[in-house]
């Protein structure tokens, strides 16, 4: 992917506006978890290295736009973000007044919620100028809304004099570009999730990709039911059957393979304290629920996993959260750590679980956006990167 990048330009007294994702929880109007904020430092830091001025913007949470709301103010941020710079960090309410705010080299400041900003949703194009009119240089960096065509996000990379991305950005696109369109083979891809249906384009767009596709969770009891067996009272969708069972024929007939498990761990009901039950696939009561897979199945994806040369991972593989529906997912994690496989996960989940398991140095690349994440597996274009693409093609 052909963009423009913060690191190779010079930003000497130049004003820089860079839109972070800074979205972080709050508890007590004190930030709850940094890790947005610590891992946005690295590009304010580059920033103030090459003798900008500069600005940072993001949103945080849904307010309604053009209300001002304090619980949804960057006030927070903007304390967090000054302690770890060492430095003074100023919060600018009404930043696209008029005479815009004034801002010195060496200087970082944040623009309140972009989201309390009128048109900022829909993208308006009125907003989306009045925003590049403030700086000299537009850096996106936050890669968990690229795929939202918004002001901040889009349309000011339309205005700005340069738009480029910023290191996160950057590192993101190469890691995913690296993994999907000249993967080393073999391929692996492990989907996991409650519903078939809303991954059904992740699943069709990998499975024309990947030499092997692992399912998980109740996407793969869907898949299990579509194989003929009994699945009981599991989560999995009736009207998904024939859609799993043409993608697992597809795949077949390309050579590759979606695996359904071979043994299963059941419960009777959700519940912490339910108890666990191990049983071949083809024993699944009617009053089961299947919640994880068995250690047999765990063994056949780990011996997939251990020779692969590109590993995709998305959602886990049944109910890391409990104890007890744990071990799959541990598993395949730990399978994952042990391979020398170009690996990258993604997903709120499945960053959980690479926390639980205490596998992140293990793993090659660890994606920090959700929907972006998922969208580019579905191979869609994501707006905010698209309109990078395009600027550099302009500006070359």
């Amino acid at each position: 992917m052909s963009v423009i990048k913060m690191a190779d330009l010079d930003l000497t007294d130049k004003k820089v506006l860079i839109r972070q994702d800074l979205n972080v929880p709050l508890k007590s109007g004190v930030v709850a978890d940094g890790t947005r904020i610590l891992a946005s430092l690295p590009t304010i830091k580059l920033a103030l290295e090459k003798g900008a001025k500069v600005m940072v913007m993001s949103h945080l949470g849904r307010p309604t736009e053009g209300e001002y709301e304090h619980k949804y103010s960057l006030a927070p941020v903007a304390n967090y973000l000054s302690a770890l710079l060492e430095q003074p960090v100023r919060l600018e309410q009404n930043w696209l007044e008029p005479d815009f705010i004034p801002v010195e080299r060496g200087e970082v400041v944040i623009c309140e919620n972009v989201r309390f900003n009128v048109g900022e949703k829909a993208n308006d194009d009125a907003l989306a100028r009045r925003m590049a009119q403030m700086c000299d240089v537009y850096v996106m960096d936050a890669f968990g809304t690229a795929h939202r065509a918004q002001a901040s996000t889009h349309g000011i990379a339309k205005y700005a004099p340069i738009a480029c991305a910023g290191p996160l950005l950057a590192a993101e696109l190469e890691a995913l570009s690296k993994a999907l369109d000249k993967p080393a083979r073999p391929m692996v891809a492990i989907v996991g999730g409650s519903k078939v249906s809303t991954k059904l384009t992740v699943l069709e767009s990998l499975s024309e990709k990947v030499d092997q596709l692992i399912v998980g969770g109740g996407i793969a009891n869907t898949f299990i039911a579509a194989a003929g067996f009994n699945v009981g009272k599991s989560l999995y969708e009736e009207d998904l059957l024939d859609t799993c069972r043409r993608l697992t024929e597809d795949a077949k007939r390309r050579g590759a393979d979606i695996p359904v498990p071979i043994d299963v761990v059941c419960g009777k009901h959700f519940a912490e304290n339910a108890e666990a039950e191990l049983k071949s696939v083809d024993k699944v009561a009617d009053d089961d629920m299947i919640f994880d897979i068995g250690p047999k199945s765990a063994a056949q994806l780990a011996e997939i996993l251990k020779n692969a040369g590109t590993i995709v991972w998305n959602g886990p593989l049944g109910v890391f959260e409990f104890s007890q529906f744990s071990e799959g997912t541990k598993e395949i994690a730990m399978a994952i750590a042990e391979s020398n496989a170009f690996s990258i996960a993604g997903g709120g989940d499945t960053l959980a679980a690479v926390s639980k398991f205490k596998v992140c140095d293990d793993v090659s690349y660890i994606s920090t956006g959700g929907g972006a994440f998922l969208e580019f597996l579905e191979g869609k274009k994501l707006p905010a990167v698209e309109i990078l693409e395009q600027r550099a093609a302009q500006q070359s």
